[in-house]
């Protein structure tokens, strides 16, 4: 995939011009506290990749060639619209009236629609995410939505929903492995997740609760759920999938479900509010819930 735009290395650019505003390597190297031969070294490197130079080597110091002079006036400007940019977002901080922690499956799938719906309503009220599959990192937010069973009895729980578990696969792959019951799913290349964060449940779990044995096609194995799914639109294997969740991925058909059999999710997605949350807070609470 090409670069959006044609740059040299960025670190030679910032090189190139403290040294062109200064008429110094030395002083440009003192500025950015490196050694004068780092900077020459840049400048020698970025001269190589333009093709031209863009000093002229004196004893008393270096002056820009035409070309050279001709690159610090566009690296000025660019500099100076990112300083400006810089300055106004810090002299304006956003404020933030909740903060939700959700994995990056729940964030893509299901909370980021959720919030937009939200703004609709409440426009007043400003919502950011925290979006992290490592566990933990709770203690910064007020309020996350974990899958499993709640085991945190001082944190207050809202359930949210409870989805139901289908085998999905891509039209072709299920064309190509003659899928049609569930005992065609036992040998069949299948996507497992393994991840830290969440108890979900995994393949053996599904077919035991169908009555079938553990199965023994090729395993394919990652540790994030959107990372599964793309896996699965791209014929790597079946994966398991919370209608709940992947409900827009079906509609669209870019996955469908494999067969007719399905289990009952046997954990809940729940909101926990963490005793920061603050009015807004249990407000966006209140509203998921009953938009769930």
């Amino acid at each position: 995939m090409p670069r959006p735009y044609d740059l040299s290395s960025m670190t030679a650019l910032i090189c190139f011009e403290a040294a062109a505003r200064n008429a110094s390597f030395k002083k440009a190297a003192q500025e950015m506290n490196v050694t004068p031969a780092a900077v020459s070294h840049q400048i020698k490197a970025l001269e190589i990749d333009l093709g031209c130079s863009l000093f002229l080597r004196r004893s008393h110091g270096v002056e820009l060639t035409e070309k050279g002079a001709f690159l610090f006036i566009a690296i000025q400007r660019g500099f100076e619209m990112i300083s400006e940019a810089v300055t106004q977002i810090r002299d304006r901080p956003e404020k933030v009236d909740v903060t939700i922690r959700a994995t990056t499956a729940v964030s893509s799938l299901w909370l980021t629609p959720k919030i937009s719906a939200f703004w609709k309503i409440h426009p007043a009220i400003t919502v950011s995410q925290i979006v992290s599959d490592v566990p933990g990192m709770t203690n910064r937010c007020d309020l996350s939505i974990h899958y499993g069973n709640p085991q945190e009895n001082s944190v207050e729980i809202r359930n949210l929903f409870q989805d139901r578990i289908v085998a999905l696969g891509t039209p072709d792959f299920a064309t190509e492995h003659h899928i049609t019951r569930v005992e065609d799913l036992l040998k069949t290349p299948l996507i497992h997740l393994s991840t830290e964060e969440t108890d979900w449940t995994s393949w053996t779990d599904w077919f035991l609760a169908l009555g079938h044995p553990v199965p023994t096609g090729r395993s394919f194995y990652v540790n994030n759920y959107m990372i599964a799914l793309q896996a699965a639109q791209d014929d790597v294997g079946a994966v398991l999938g919370w209608d709940g969740l992947v409900e827009n991925l079906m509609q669209e058909g870019r996955l469908v479900q494999l067969v007719p059999e399905s289990i009952p999710s046997p954990a809940t997605f729940h909101l926990k509010i963490h005793p920061r949350a603050t009015s807004k807070a249990r407000l966006f609470a209140d509203w998921l819930v009953k938009s769930t």
